[in-house]
């Protein structure tokens, strides 16, 4: 059985060439591997009363001895065909006109060649259509061609040379073309089966594309990359890009697809200095100069953007590689060098910064920078690796030069150590390094540029602000940036409100933080509080102020601000800046985010440092390496936002941190700090998760040695979660500190001097947790006691009187704890029922009864306490009958009692 055939994503030249190839083989079955996009089986539908198209199931695949490939001339994009193509003894034809790659989806060209297959025959010419090619076949053979088979023919050429009008096109394509117009060729039907009206998500999809482009300049030419994403879009991406193409004018164009899982990369040229071909099977995939396309599996959008970058830097022809500008030898340091060494290696060679190299391998970068400040801090004595960069550009010796302007651009590096492939040895060698005095002398050469509509019109988040934020907080926003544009100042909201503005996280209830630039925070401040009729506190140490809410919020005000640190852990020396190094000093990047709120700018989104890259990738990181040296805070806080946000710690961050561990940087941070993020951790539904990480770090074992964390205290504190769930369900007034019974939970290892020490340590305050940890051990007994009962079964009044002195978190850790359905029983009736129990009579009650002011009176009443604990009275009167028996049994306790 004979079988023509095709790639699974079939277009027009695939219909034509398959019809064009059932004239050489007319005994051949036509068979489609794959589905067809509407308008398309509309046309094969047309063609239904001159040429039958099987189904793939009505194929008996094994019957199969000969498979004509057209459109396409190897194996990966065959559908069930592939299988087929493969097996011994089945002869392949091939007819196409792809050099290299054969057909992706959404209408690209993607890898594939026939190197896998052995056809016995191969007609592969570098026409503009695999119609050409075929046409010419049959023009050759004196084959007669109908009007009809013509027609169909043609609208493959017209297809993919764009009417015979892209640089595809070749004199061949024309030539094809006269034959079939004078087989009788109608151009009408043609244009009729091309036409194509855009349907409403096509729109938008061109709409999506066009709003995200930005033009490069790479080595002198203009190239155009566009992105959006097609999670629900099944239609021809490839149409698009030549709409683009048009209404651009752009001589070249790439547009990002994203589909989820992976990122479709489309490529069109027409100049001769981009060849979206070699581009393209850079990154795995293959086509023409002039059109192209490739898949980039399990990325992100950004990272497949900075990865066509990457290739368009690589195969657009600039002249000069990183060899022709390094400096060389580099000098280099060892791993075990210590800080005051490399300070002092620094210093003698007049240089700012110099790579780490182990037996002449690349291990980080270290800075004159951070090594002067770690050097400050009492870290000379410890090695570079204590906080050298590790995850640093670098560039090989054959780098172009116009990549390596590209990382100065968009990393900012001080120094790009210049790699260099050692035979047989891995890794690279430090071959050189690229200096600044080299990297001015590129800059002055000219730059990349990226501009375009993004970067000419800014993000504006106002219309999200009014969405998501009530009336209330809008309004308060829109005035504090009337109130300053009055000043003439900038006011900016930042950090965690921006953020979870983006994340469309909870902001029902939130404290703000307001940055003021080129002017006084707290000037501002009382402005605006004046205004507001609120109240204001300000800190003139660190130029901050405070304005609280009638709600019991509050808005931190800060005059945009540098800070740096006396000792590790300390509090921050503050000095005034500019919003930039303001959010420079912030803890991670996704935290650099600002919000203009003068009028004229209101809801513009500042984005400095890449923080929107870091939240679509849902990724922690720090702004600098001696980020958690300067305050250890952030190691808690990293995992914390980690766990929260379900993102992950960064590879060099979370390096940061294990090198911290090693350092101990917790032993001069102050107690308060580590205990109010530690706090922060506990409010959260991921603290478990939080506590697990912190553990695995070995960050728990700095807050004390003894705090580990296990499938045991897991348990334990998800049975604490439910114990907190069903004591809400109870409605009572009094509401528990949830974080303090996780507290109680996460310490519980530690016996009482341990706890204790801890306590002093984090220097707890709060009269309610004071009192809990200090009972924490009686409360234990209490709970032994409840446990073993010698065969006693415990009264209601001697459980109260067990569990009366502890606070509600107390107890409820307890009952959390319990593991003998006993003390459940007793711990789960104390707090749902016990605690909560009153008598009827008051003292004035027994003062009527005749009991005589004085002592007398609260011994009945605890006596009467107890026998309605113990279910021996119940209503009042039960509580009158048993007052006048005990009044009977001492009678000088009344009135006139002799």
């Amino acid at each position: 059985m004979e079988v023509i055939t095709s790639h699974t994503n079939a277009d027009f030249d695939t219909f034509a060439s398959m019809v064009a190839a059932k004239k050489l083989y007319p005994q051949a079955h036509l068979v489609f591997s794959g589905s067809l996009e509407k308008r398309l089986k509309n046309a094969v539908e047309a063609a239904s009363p001159f040429y039958t198209f099987e189904k793939i199931k009505d194929i008996a695949l094994d019957k199969v001895t000969r498979l004509i490939l057209v459109d396409v001339r190897g194996v990966g994009r065959l559908g069930p065909f592939d299988a087929v193509a493969k097996r011994e003894g089945v002869d392949i034809h091939i007819y196409d006109h792809h050099l290299e790659g054969g057909i992706a989806p959404l209408g690209g060209i993607a890898p594939s060649g026939d190197k896998d297959l052995k056809p016995s025959v191969s007609v592969i010419k570098p026409y503009g259509s695999t119609a050409t090619v075929l046409t010419h076949i049959l023009k050759e053979r004196a084959i007669v061609i109908t009007p009809d088979e013509a027609t169909i023919i043609m609208s493959g050429i017209y297809e993919d040379t764009g009417s015979l009008g892209f640089p595809t096109t070749t004199v061949k394509d024309y030539e094809a073309a006269g034959h079939l117009l004078s087989s009788g060729a109608d151009l009408n039907e043609v244009s009729r089966l091309l036409r194509k009206e855009m349907t409403p998500s096509e729109v938008a999809l061109l709409d999506e594309f066009l709003r995200s482009e930005i033009k490069y300049a790479v080595g002198g030419t203009e190239v155009l990359i566009a992105e959006g994403y097609i999670e629900s879009h099944t239609g021809d991406i490839s149409l698009l890009a030549h709409r683009i193409l048009d209404i651009e004018n752009a001589d070249s164009l790439f547009l990002l697809a994203d589909s989820k899982d992976r990122v479709h990369i489309i490529g069109r040229s027409r100049t001769s200095q981009v060849d979206a071909g070699a581009i393209a099977r850079a990154l795995g995939g293959g086509g023409h100069p002039q059109a192209a396309s490739a898949t980039l599996k399990g990325v992100t959008l950004i990272q497949a953007r900075e990865t066509l970058l990457a290739a368009l830097r690589r195969h657009v022809k600039t002249g000069g590689t990183a060899a022709d500008i390094m400096s060389f030898p580099p000098i280099t340091m060892r791993p075990e060098t210590t800080i005051a060494d490399a300070v002092e290696l620094l210093r003698r060679y007049n240089i700012n910064a110099a790579p780490v190299a182990q037996k002449g391998a690349l291990s980080g970068i270290i800075t004159k920078q951070i090594a002067d400040k770690a050097l400050f801090h009492g870290l000379g004595g410890a090695p570079v690796t204590t906080c050298m960069t590790t995850e640093c550009e670098t560039v090989s010796d054959d780098t172009p030069v116009e990549e390596i302007r590209v990382k100065i651009i968009a990393h900012g590096g001080r120094l790009l150590p210049v790699l260099k492939e050692r035979k047989g040895v891995l890794p690279p060698l430090v071959a050189g390094v690229i200096t600044r005095t080299d990297l001015l002398k590129l800059l002055q050469e000219g730059l990349m540029e990226a501009v375009g509509k993004a970067a000419k019109n800014p993000r504006r988040l106002a219309r999200l602000m009014q969405e998501r934020l009530s009336p209330q907080t809008f309004n308060m926003l829109k005035e504090a940036g009337e109130v300053a544009d009055g000043l003439g100042i900038n006011a900016y909201a930042v950090g965690g409100f921006v953020r979870d503005l983006l994340l469309r996280e909870n902001l029902d209830a939130l404290d703000m933080d307001i940055v003021i630039e080129n002017g006084s925070g707290m000037v501002f401040a009382e402005q605006f509080a004046a205004k507001k009729g609120l109240a204001v506190k300000t800190h003139p140490r660190f130029k901050t102020a405070v304005i609280g809410l009638p709600d019991g919020f509050k808005i931190d005000v800060a005059t945009a601000r540098l800070e740096y640190y006396d000792r590790p852990g300390a509090l921050p020396t503050v000095e005034q800046s500019s919003l930039k190094l303001d959010l420079y000093r912030r803890d991670f990047i996704i935290n650099t985010l600002a919000i203009a709120l003068n009028p004229a700018r209101l809801g513009e989104l500042i984005d400095f440092f890449g923080a929107q890259k870091d939240l679509k990738e849902k990724t922690i990181r720090v702004l600098h390496n001696l980020s958690f040296v300067e305050d250890p805070v952030r190691m808690l806080r990293a995992v914390r936002f980690a766990e929260k946000f379900g993102f992950s710690i960064g590879k060099h961050t979370l390096n940061l941190i294990k090198n911290s561990v090693k350092l101990d940087v917790f032993r001069q941070l102050t107690g308060v700090r580590l205990f109010e993020e530690l706090k922060n951790i506990l409010k959260e539904d991921s603290a478990h998760k939080s506590l697990k990480r912190l553990h695995e770090l070995g960050i728990l074992a700095l807050i004390h040695k003894d705090m580990t964390w296990g499938v045991e205290r897991e348990a334990f504190f998800a049975r604490a979660k439910q114990t907190l769930v069903w004591h809400e369900l109870l409605y009572t007034k009094e509401k528990p500190s949830g974080w303090l019974v996780s507290f109680l939970v996460t310490t519980d290892e530690l016996k009482g001097p341990e706890l204790q020490t801890l306590s002093k340590r984090l220097n707890i305050s709060g009269k309610k947790t004071l009192v809990a940890v200090g009972v924490r051990d009686d409360a234990l007994k209490a709970l032994s006691r409840l446990t073993v009962t010698s065969g006693h079964t415990l009264k209601n009044s001697e459980v109260y009187a067990l569990l009366r002195p502890f606070p509600l978190e107390v107890n409820l850790y307890l009952l959390a704890k319990a593991k003998k359905e006993p003390a459940k029983k007793a711990l789960s009736l104390f707090i749902s029922t016990l605690s909560a129990a009153e008598t009827f009579l008051k003292g004035r009650d027994l003062k009527k009864m005749g009991v005589s002011e004085g002592p007398a009176i609260g011994e009945i009443l605890e006596s009467v306490f107890r026998k309605r604990l113990d279910n021996e009275v119940i209503t009042k009167e039960d509580e009158e009958r048993f007052v006048e028996e005990l009044i009977k049994k001492k009678p000088s306790d009344k009135k006139g009692a002799g």
